[in-house]
């Protein structure tokens, strides 16, 4: 159970620093490209320990798998509460940009924000493993060089992978994106987290560039380009084909309905015909 406290307390400092990021900021709606800073810093930070909860509570610390399922459907919600519109996830900044609610400046900013945060959640983690509060984490910090990769099938079956799954995420996400949050976050939440257990033994199903970034690019196994070509490139592709699907056309390329015959709401009333 101290392992389990100590993971709460982790948890709660990072929840602790998204919000406070997005309290401060609301004065300065101009830099909300940090908001996604902060995002992807909490998702990456706490994504973290729940993979090490996965791969090493449930035999070091008594931890079952209904406890880590929990815990990451309860990180996603949390995540999707306390950062609002702030996705941490690059595709769904760029699927933004193809919509064009966004531009290019806000776009770029955003997305290397995302990959700043979560590349100091790494090194924050791995401090946080080098304290080795508890028996679970001293053997996460001896196995923090030699981790497992998430990545368990060949690049193309996972290039697929990510595809599919991204493909039928956006398409939910896109239907329930302008509804209010406390609708939407327990829906991806529980998406995520659904996605997440059913891809287990294949790619995890990340669907987030970043979120990848921080878990398993740094693993043996398969070099960065591999990972890129299923991590980034799978994710942005299912993107792409559920914007086309939904909407018919990608707005920032295709002006026309490629898909979808649009019919008119109202009818052109016709002439009075002249009375002889």
């Amino acid at each position: 159970m101290s392992g389990l406290n100590a993971s709460l307390g982790y948890f709660l400092a990072a929840i602790i620093f998204a919000a406070s990021v997005r309290t401060f900021l609301r004065k300065w709606p101009r830099f909300s490209f940090i908001l996604e800073f902060a995002s992807s810093f909490m998702l990456v930070a706490c994504w973290l320990e729940v993979q090490t909860i996965v791969e090493v509570g449930e035999w070091a610390g008594g931890l079952g798998r209904d406890v880590t399922v929990t815990m990451l459907f309860v990180v996603l919600l949390t995540h999707g509460l306390v950062c609002g519109g702030a996705s941490g996830n690059p595709t769904l900044v760029v699927l933004n940009f193809l919509q064009l609610e966004a531009t290019t400046l806000p776009t770029v900013l955003a997305i290397a924000a995302q990959f700043l945060g979560a590349h100091l959640a790494i090194l924050v983690a791995v401090y946080y493993w080098s304290l080795e509060l508890t028996d679970m984490h001293m053997i996460k910090n001896l196995m923090a060089r030699e981790c497992s990769t998430s990545l368990m099938v060949s690049v193309l079956q996972g290039f697929f992978t990510e595809s599919v799954c991204a493909l039928s995420f956006n398409l939910i996400y896109l239907n329930v994106q302008h509804r209010s949050v406390l609708i939407r976050a327990p829906l991806i939440a529980v998406l995520l987290t659904f996605l997440s257990y059913t891809a287990k033994g294949y790619t995890s199903s990340y669907i987030n560039p970043s979120l990848a970034y921080g878990l398993t690019f740094h693993c043996s196994g398969f070099t960065s380009l591999e990972y890129a070509v299923v991590y980034w490139l799978g994710p942005l592709t299912g993107m792409t084909m559920a914007v086309l699907l939904y909407m018919g056309h990608i707005p920032r390329i295709f002006a026309r309905n490629l898909l979808y015959f649009q019919k008119t709401r109202f009818r052109v009333p016709k002439g009075d015909k002249k009375k002889l």
